[in-house]
């Protein structure tokens, strides 16, 4: 798949003292050399961020060319200051690349409660700034500066025909716990070179967050912070996508966000299973969601992936109690493709079998299927470990 900077964008990631380790960058920015359509889906927690509110007053918007992102700290829970340091973070980063406060958008990740070590922002700032560029070099520094927890960057990208356009969708995120959806404790900023207006971004990044970081969790929990931009700065040429050309773009842009929802729970802290959860013959999407989530948070479901345990009545339990009505004599469910239960009843099948194709990958496919109606869904989580237990046992102590 395309992964290389769009047209017209330049970016950098620099360590600005903020985290301990020297090795670890902490500060991104992120400019774009025309004014870029620019939207924003956020967490639907009301306990929300600064950089949060800060963003939301200044998206959809068709005139935004930069954004700064730090690591470190959340900049959550931190009043009238916490929105006064945002706004600030935002007017440094526009001035270090000669736009207005008005055009810059912030993100933040990190501990929570603790107000932004505002000098060392600047500085980190002001070193971004000279080390911007759009070689392979600079998008990965960029893409690290936003980590915290995180094993290892994500990007993912794609470069499409359009109209005789070769237009360009590049994305980056971060997250690996205190995932949930609505959204997760992740920041997303995904770039593209597409001529959009600012309405269709939004519709475009709405529609996609539903079919991707909408659908996966590591615990259920959703954060303070949890960011999706998207930026279109039309340097692939010509006139906003429309019809045809707009529906292109949406999957191409689909597919950037799962591949990047995907990566998330894929580097879930302690995980040592990603879990694919395919559901089917649901009455609505509404209910397959509902569902999902249930057996995606269930301890019990999570922890049997992780002991290899092909213990079917955990997950159909776990998708009874969820609170939508079916027909439990209509259930069906297969792992790894071997089929566990089936018309309300379980099946004989190898245990021994199962729990290897379990232990030996590190990703499971659970299908559960409903005799309700043709609504489907695919939904990402991971097993839960020990070693979950221990990183958030000390993430800040």
């Amino acid at each position: 798949m395309s992964v290389c900077v769009p047209k017209g964008y330049l970016m950098a990631g620099v360590h600005c003292r903020i985290k301990r380790d020297p090795q670890k960058p902490d500060l991104t920015l992120v400019m774009s050399e025309l004014p870029a359509a620019a939207a924003g889906v956020y967490t639907r927690n009301l306990v929300f961020a600064a950089p949060v509110a800060l963003d939301s007053s200044r998206t959809p918007s068709d005139r935004i060319q930069v954004v700064v992102i730090n690591s470190g700290c959340a900049n959550a829970c931190t009043g009238e200051r916490g929105l006064r340091d945002a706004r600030e973070m935002a007017r440094l980063a526009a001035a270090a690349c000669g736009c207005q406060e008005y055009q810059a958008l912030v993100m933040s990740t990190g501990i929570i409660g603790e107000f932004l070590p505002m000098e060392k922002i600047a500085q980190g700032i002001s070193a971004a700034a000279v080390k911007l560029g759009r070689t392979e070099e600079c998008l990965i520094s960029a893409a690290r500066g936003m980590l915290t927890t995180d094993t290892k960057h994500k990007i993912a990208g794609r470069s499409v025909k359009i109209g005789g356009r070769q237009i360009q969708i590049t994305g980056m995120a971060k997250g690996a716990a205190m995932m949930g959806p609505n959204l997760a404790t992740m920041l997303a900023l995904i770039l593209t070179d597409a001529p959009l207006t600012a309405d269709d971004c939004q519709d475009a990044l709405a529609a996609s967050v539903e079919r991707s970081f909408n659908c996966m969790s590591v615990d259920g929990h959703m954060s303070t912070n949890d960011t999706v931009l998207l930026l279109a700065n039309g340097a692939a040429g010509g006139e906003p996508l429309q019809g045809d050309q707009l529906a292109q773009f949406q999957q191409a842009l689909d597919e950037v966000c799962i591949e990047l929802a995907i990566a998330i729970p894929a580097d879930g802290e302690g995980a040592t299973h990603l879990i694919t959860l395919k559901l089917t013959g649901c009455a609505s999407r509404q209910a397959a969601m509902q569902i999902a989530k249930t057996v995606a948070n269930s301890p019990l479901v999570k922890t049997a992936v992780a002991g290899a345990d092909p213990n079917w009545g955990r997950i159909v339990s776990a998708a009874g109690y969820a609170g939508v009505p079916f027909d439990p004599a209509k259930v069906s469910l297969k792992v790894n493709g071997f089929l566990l239960y089936e018309n309300g009843a379980p099946t004989h099948f190898d245990a021994a079998s199962v729990s290897r194709s379990i232990r030996d990958n590190r990703d499971t496919l659970v299908e559960l299927g409903f005799g309700e109606g043709d609504a489907e869904l695919t939904f990402w989580t991971t097993d839960l470990t020990a070693e979950y237990v221990r990183l958030n046992a000390d993430y800040h102590t």
